[in-house]
């Protein structure tokens, strides 16, 4: 979400240099939320034909790495957004002039416009998910009942709130959910707790000890510094 990059390849089927990060490491658990209902647009994004992380096999080398550490800590690594779509990305422009602004959206840019949230850093018109090389993911406690689900139905609090009352993510309290457009979803917010505060440190730590880059505005983005290249638009399909 950070630098620009050419005009996207277009493809049709994966190309040399993309995996799919089950068949690297199958124990990274993945909720890919842009296949789903589960997001700020309340609905499948273009172009993500399945809930699969896509990455440069680089990348996914990298990210089996960070696993074996952690599951050491009875930790792991669970995956939000891998590769997008350059089509994703276009949907997501569109979406962001429709000029409409329902409550569930809401629940994910409290403070802002969603019209502003390009302006603002938040989504990038060229996004480096485009070119496998940047992905966004959380911890797991493995010890942890993770078995809340998201229902559709709930009324929610946004995702500033108290981890029980904003939408559940089977994972840590990182201090906001996952996509959350506020400055408390800034990898350094000072008003965020002290056990927060140290789950994002660890992972962030633990990322960098791999080679990966932290995009200040959200804790959960992450990037691999000279794995890029052009972006991409091939579908992402399901692995056979």
């Amino acid at each position: 979400m950070i630098a620009a990059w050419n005009s996207p390849v277009r493809a049709q089927t994966m190309p040399r240099g993309f995996v799919f990060l089950r068949e690297i490491e199958p124990s990274i658990i993945q909720d890919i939320r842009y296949a789903s209902s589960n997001n700020f647009m309340g609905r499948p994004i273009a172009g993500y034909g399945a809930g699969e992380c896509v990455v440069k096999r680089e990348v996914g080398l990298k990210l089996k790495a960070v696993q074996q550490e952690l599951a050491r800590q009875n930790l792991s690594l669970k995956m939000f957004d891998c590769y997008r779509p350059a089509r994703a990305v276009a949907d997501m422009v569109a979406w962001s002039k429709n000029g409409r602004e329902t409550a569930a959206e809401r629940r994910y840019n409290p403070a802002f416009a969603k019209a502003d949230l390009f302006r603002l850093g938040y989504i990038a018109t060229h996004s480096g998910h485009s070119t496998g090389a940047a992905v966004d993911l959380t911890l797991v406690d493995l010890a942890a009942d993770n078995s809340g689900k998201f229902d559709p139905a709930n009324d929610y609090s946004d995702c500033t709130a108290p981890a029980a009352a904003r939408a559940p993510e089977g994972s840590v309290d990182m201090g906001t959910g996952y996509d959350c457009s506020d400055i408390k979803a800034h990898t350094s917010a000072g008003m965020i707790t002290p056990a927060q505060r140290r789950w994002r440190s660890r992972l962030v730590a633990t990322m960098a000890r791999q080679g990966f880059v932290n995009y200040a505005k959200e804790w959960w983005h992450f990037s691999l510094p000279g794995a890029g290249g052009p972006a991409y638009d091939f579908p992402i399909t399901r692995l056979r």
